[in-house]
């Protein structure tokens, strides 16, 4: 039979995509030839930070990579953020993806460049736990209903630490405020760890803040919990009440940690990354440290974190409307 000149060219290309198409999946399949990096957007020492190292290890471990935690807590988490969507979509860039940078920042500040609910490609939801409201050990204060009481008699006298504007503290915060109908002063930070060093201070009246990054300082004493702020009280702290059983009953916020990847990412090397990552969070020695620090593991479907995370946009959206917060 004779081949003509189209029939040959049509040969070739259709050789030469098989050839391209197996050179992909074999790039694919041996990924992850290289250490990756984990963009944090707080600073070292926080409860965003902790998750983020204790989930990166196993992960690495699993993938026979190094998942290297990198932390920059600049502009309320913007950068890190703004830097992990302008990488490669090549699976060698992970986010840390929490409420602040994901959902609030973009209805926060009026500066936001990029909308990281379509710049990014879920791969799931880590971890959610609830916040505790401390003060310093020495502080006056020895329950919810006496701080809230005091900030309610002096308007803007009161100072709280955040780990920085648009983190889960900050906001969790702004929705007590809402909620107890009291007025207090925002100090941001660029992570817990330096806000908690302000308030052992002295420098700051309170925090609401991650259970991993104050649990040793509770244990120790420094500071004192006065409330939790899910439902229900906290396993590790069972003598201290929630914020809505201390007489905010509509009262509730929680922390959420996920993992996303710059969109476009293969879905293969996205695939390995979640699998690695669910894997982690589902081991016995991981699964119970992360029961100990009040959190616990989900590793849902990156379709389910994606709805999670517009909805909490939707309501995040609204608190910061009626609070009427703006930062430029």
């Amino acid at each position: 039979m004779t081949t003509t000149r189209r029939q040959f060219c049509t040969l070739m290309a259709s050789l030469a995509a098989g050839t391209c198409l197996s050179e992909a999946a074999a790039a694919q399949a041996v990924f992850p030839e290289r250490p990756m990096r984990l963009l944090v957007p707080y600073a070292a020492g926080g409860g965003t930070d902790a998750i983020a190292r204790l989930v990166a290890q196993g992960v690495g471990e699993r993938l026979g990579q190094s998942l290297v935690v990198e932390n920059n807590g600049s502009a309320g988490g913007n950068l890190a953020t703004a830097q992990a969507a302008s990488s490669p979509a090549d699976g060698y860039t992970v986010l840390m993806a929490n409420q602040g940078p994901m959902v609030v920042n973009p209805h926060l500040f009026k500066n936001v460049r990029v909308d990281p609910l379509s710049a990014f490609d879920p791969l799931t939801l880590i971890s959610a736990a609830p916040l505790v409201v401390v003060v310093a050990a020495g502080s006056p204060h020895k329950s919810l209903a006496e701080l809230v009481g005091q900030a309610q008699k002096n308007p803007g006298k009161l100072t709280y630490g955040s780990a920085g504007n648009g983190s889960a503290s900050h906001l969790a915060t702004v929705l007590l405020a809402q909620t107890a109908q009291f007025n207090a002063v925002h100090v941001p930070y660029r992570g817990a760890g330096p806000a908690l060093t302000d308030l052992l201070a002295g420098n700051s009246d309170f925090m609401v803040t991650t259970v991993p990054s104050v649990l040793g300082l509770i244990e120790g004493g420094k500071v004192r919990a006065l409330a939790v702020t899910g439902r229900a009280r906290a396993k590790l702290f069972p003598e201290v009440p929630s914020v809505a059983e201390s007489g905010w009953p509509n009262y509730e916020a929680t922390a959420w940690y996920g993992f996303v990847v710059p969109k476009g990412t293969p879905k293969q090397v996205a695939a390995r990354l979640r699998n690695a990552t669910v894997e982690t969070i589902n081991s016995a020695l991981i699964r119970e440290r992360l029961q100990n620090e009040g959190a616990g593991p989900i590793g849902n479907a990156p379709e389910e974190f994606a709805a999670m995370m517009e909805a909490e946009s939707r309501r995040w959206a609204g608190i910061i409307r009626e609070a009427r917060l703006a930062i430029n």
